[in-house]
C-alpha cells in the first residue's frame, strides 16, 4: 500500500475563468469566501463521474449550506462543453445548485494540478488546501472533513456563517425540460422520457399536446400510481413485446439513471414499478453482497442468485428490447459496460465490458467501453451503440440464439480486476448466457481523445459525444451526434468500412431519434429529441438519403501535458484513509492500481494490475509523448472496534495523463486519490 502522506499544506490559487454562473452575474475572489469551507469540484458536463459526483454532494451542501461554499470549476474536455451556452444549460439540467467557474483554458485546472475530472479541493476557512482527491465516492470523506472543520474553525472563531455567493438562476417553464429519448406507442402517440421534470410526458401525436404525465415531477425514487410515482432524470424506454408485458404485469422499460435503477411503467393506468436496482450506485471492486459466501473471496457476483430489485446498478442511460435473446439489453453508462435483464425471472447481469473505459472490440468479455448512452435494435438483430465518450458508433450482435445457447458453467469468476464476465448461478442459463456468442465492434470511432465533425470513409469519420442512435429501414444507422448538434448517417458498402454524411445540423444537443415511416408514401420523417431546445423536431428525410458530406475538422482533448523522464519513473497514488477509519480488507486486497499507456509502446515495464498504490514504471524512451492511464481504488471503514457493522467505503479513479518523454524531467508522478 502507499506510504505517502497527506498532501503540505499550502495557499489556495485564486479562482481565474471566463466568467461565472450562478452568482447573480458577480464574480467570485477566494477573499471573498474566506471563513467559509470551500471545496471545489472540477467537473465536465460530458462526464457521468462527474454526474456522480454532483448528486453525491446535494445532501452535504444542503446540510452545511451556511459554512459550506461548493464552487464547481467547469474544465470542459470537448469542444461544444466550452461554448458558454451550453455550459450554462448544463448547469441548469443537472440542477447545479452552487456557483460554477467558467474555466475553458483550464487555467485554474492546471493552478491546482488536477488531472482527471471529476478532482475534489477542499479549502479551510483560512485559505489552505486541506485535501484533494479524484474520482467518486468520496462522499463519506468529505463528510467527516466539513464536520471536523467545522468544529475545529468554530473554536478558533475563524468560522463565519451565513449564505454564500449562489444565486439561484430564473426558472424556465415548457411542456418538456431537456428531454432525453422517445417512444412511438402503438396508437401514435409519443412518451418521452422528461428528464428535467423528473417524469415521462405522454404527448399526443403531434409532439407538442400533453396528454397526460406519468410521474410527480419532483427527484425521487417512489412507486405508484402517475400522480404520486417520483424518477429521477430518466434517459432510455423500451417497450416489451405483448406476451412478455402480459406476462410480467407492465408494458416499459425506463432507464431511471440518476435513480440507478429500472422501472416498469404499466400504461394503461400509469402505475410504476422498480424492476431492477436499489437506488443506491455500484462502484466498480465494490461488493454487493453484505458478506461474501462460504469460501468466496469476490469483489463482485452476478445478480443469477438473486432478484434484480437486489443488485445496485450504475447509471443506466438507455435500453432496447434484443427478440433474438429474449432480453432487455442496458446501457450501464456508469461503469461502461451492457447488462441483459430478463422481466419474466427479474434477473438482472452483466454481458459485455470490462468496466474500463476506453474503445476495445472482439470478445464481450474483452470488450472496452466508454459511457455508453443510446442503443437501437436492427432488423438482424444487432444492435447498434452511441458510445458517447469516445465518440464512437458501435455494435453487438448477439450471436448464438438463446434458444440454442450451451448452458453456462456454475463455476464462479471474478468480475471487475480480471475483466472477465461470468456469474455465479443457481439456474443453468439466465440473462448474460442468450448473449453468449456475442461479437463487439465499432463502426465510426477512433478514441477517448479524438472528436470531430468529419465525413466520408467511416474509418476516417469523426463524431462529438452522440448520444442517441436509430436503424433506418434501408438498414444505415443514424446518429444523434450531440455536441456536433448534428444527425447524422453510417451507410454499409459491399466493401469497406461504410460512408458517413451529415442529415441535419443547427440542432440544439440531440439526444434521441425516433424513426417514423409513411407506408402509403414512402417516407421517412426523423422524431428528434432536441433535448437543449426543450422539445421534439421532425426532420423529413431526402429520397435519396444521402446527405451532405462535411468536415469541420478532427479535435483532440487538449489538457496541460506532463513531462516525465525515460528509464525508470515512480508512480504514487496517494490515498490516506479518512480520520476514523482504516483500510477495508474483509473481501481481499483494500487497494489496486491498474496500469497501460496510448501507445503501448511507452511502456517497457510496468503496465497490468497489482495491489499497492505505488509502483515503477519503465518509460520508452524512443516514444516522444502518449497517454498513461491509471486506474486506481481503495476501500477503507471505520476504524472503531466497538462498531458492529462498520460504514465502509470504496473510492475509484480512472486517469487518463498526457505525457512527454524529456530528459531532465521529474522522475516522479504523484496522482491524489485522497489526500
Amino acid at each position: 500500500m502507499s506510504t505517502s502522506t497527506r498532501l503540505p499544506k499550502v495557499r489556495a490559487s485564486e479562482l481565474v475563468g471566463r466568467g461565472w454562473l450562478n452568482t447573480g452575474g458577480q464574480d467570485v475572489a477566494l477573499a471573498d469566501l474566506r471563513g467559509k469551507i470551500v471545496l471545489l469540484d472540477f467537473w465536465t458536463f460530458c462526464c457521468i463521474n462527474c454526474l456522480h459526483v454532483l448528486d453525491e454532494l446535494r445532501e452535504l451542501e444542503e446540510q452545511y449550506r451556511d459554512v459550506l461554499v461548493i464552487v464547481g470549476v467547469h474544465s470542459p474536455k470537448f469542444v461544444h462543453e466550452a461554448d458558454p451556452v451550453a455550459l450554462a444549460a448544463a448547469v441548469e439540467r443537472y440542477e447545479v445548485h452552487h456557483p460554477v467557474l467558467d474555466d475553458p483554458e483550464l487555467v485554474t485546472w492546471s493552478a491546482y494540478t488536477a488531472r482527471a475530472w471529476p478532482t475534489l479541493v477542499v479549502i479551510d476557512p483560512e485559505g489552505y488546501i486541506v485535501a484533494q482527491m479524484a474520482g467518486e465516492g468520496h462522499q463519506s470523506n468529505v463528510a467527516r472533513l466539513v464536520a471536523d472543520l467545522v468544529a475545529e474553525h468554530d473554536a478558533k472563531g475563524t468560522l463565519h456563517r451565513g449564505a454564500g455567493p449562489y444565486v439561484p438562476p430564473e426558472p424556465t417553464a415548457g411542456t418538456l425540460r431537456f428531454p432525453a429519448k422517445a417512444v412511438a406507442l402503438p396508437d401514435g402517440s409519443l412518451l418521452v422520457a422528461d428528464a428535467g421534470h423528473h417524469s415521462l410526458a405522454h404527448l399526443a401525436a403531434d409532439g407538442e399536446t400533453l396528454v397526460r404525465r406519468i410521474g410527480s415531477g419532483e427527484r425521487g425514487l417512489v412507486d405508484g400510481g402517475p400522480d404520486d410515482a417520483r424518477f429521477s432524470e430518466p434517459n432510455g424506454l423500451a417497450l416489451l413485446p405483448p406476451d412478455v408485458a402480459e406476462a410480467v404485469g407492465y408494458d416499459l422499460l425506463v432507464a431511471d439513471t440518476v435513480n440507478h435503477a429500472l422501472r416498469g411503467v404499466r400504461l394503461v393506468d400509469g402505475h410504476v414499478t422498480t424492476v431492477a436496482g436499489t437506488g443506491a450506485q455500484y462502484l466498480v471492486g465494490e461488493p454487493t453482497v453484505p458478506a461474501p459466501l462460504p469460501g468466496r473471496t469476490d469483489l463482485w457476483r452476478a445478480a443469477g442468485t438473486r432478484p434484480a430489485t437486489t443488485v445496485p446498478l450504475s447509471s443506466p442511460w438507455d435500453v432496447v428490447w434484443s427478440p433474438q435473446t429474449g432480453t432487455a439489453l442496458v446501457a450501464m453508462a456508469g461503469n461502461h459496460q451492457l447488462w441483459a435483464f430478463d422481466p419474466r425471472t427479474g434477473v438482472i447481469e452483466p454481458v459485455a465490458g470490462t468496466m474500463n473505459e476506453g474503445l476495445t472490440d472482439g470478445d464481450p468479455r474483452e470488450a472496452w467501453f466508454a459511457q455508453t448512452s443510446g442503443t437501437a435494435l436492427a432488423a438482424d438483430g444487432r444492435v447498434w451503440l452511441a458510445d458517447s465518450e469516445v465518440s464512437a458508433l458501435r455494435w453487438i450482435d448477439p450471436g448464438t440464439p438463446a434458444a440454442a445457447a450451451p448452458a453456462a458453467p456454475a463455476a464462479p469468476v471474478l468480475v471487475g480486476a480480471g475483466a472477465a464476465i461470468a456469474a455465479a448461478r443457481t439456474t443453468p442459463t439466465g440473462p448474460a448466457d442468450a448473449w453468449a456468442g456475442a461479437t463487439v465492434g465499432t463502426a465510426v470511432g477512433a478514441g477517448l481523445f479524438d472528436f470531430g465533425h468529419r465525413d466520408g470513409s467511416a474509418d476516417q469519420a469523426l463524431l462529438q459525444h452522440p448520444l442517441g442512435v436509430a436503424v433506418l429501414p434501408d438498414g444505415s444507422v443514424v446518429v444523434a451526434d450531440t455536441y456536433n448538434g448534428a444527425v447524422r448517417r453510417w451507410a454499409p458498402e459491399d466493401s469497406g468500412p461504410g460512408r458517413v454524411s451529415t442529415l441535419a445540423t443547427g440542432l440544439a444537443e440531440p439526444s434521441g431519434l425516433l424513426v417514423q415511416v409513411d407506408p402509403d408514401a414512402g417516407g421517412v420523417t426523423l422524431v428528434v429529441v432536441e433535448s437543449a431546445a426543450h422539445r421534439l423536431t421532425r426532420v423529413a428525410l431526402p429520397a435519396t438519403l444521402a446527405g451532405e458530406v462535411l468536415d469541420s475538422g478532427a479535435h483532440r482533448t487538449q489538457r496541460p501535458v506532463t513531462d516525465i523522464a525515460p528509464g525508470e519513473l515512480a508512480l504514487d497514488v496517494v490515498f490516506t484513509p479518512a480520520a476514523g477509519q482504516k483500510y477495508d480488507d474483509r473481501y481481499g486486497d483494500s487497494t489496486m492500481l491498474r496500469v497501460s499507456a496510448t501507445p503501448p509502446e511507452l511502456l517497457l515495464d510496468g503496465a497490468g494490475d497489482d495491489v499497492p498504490l505505488s509502483r515503477t514504471l519503465r518509460i520508452n524512451p524512443a516514444v516522444a509523448e502518449g497517454v498513461l492511464h491509471v486506474t486506481a481504488r481503495a476501500a477503507s471503514c471505520d476504524a472503531d472496534p466497538a462498531i458492529e457493522f462498520p460504514a465502509c467505503h470504496l473510492n475509484s479513479q480512472d486517469w487518463g495523463v498526457p505525457v512527454r518523454v524529456a530528459d531532465g524531467a521529474p522522475a516522479v508522478l504523484t496522482l491524489p486519490l485522497h489526500g
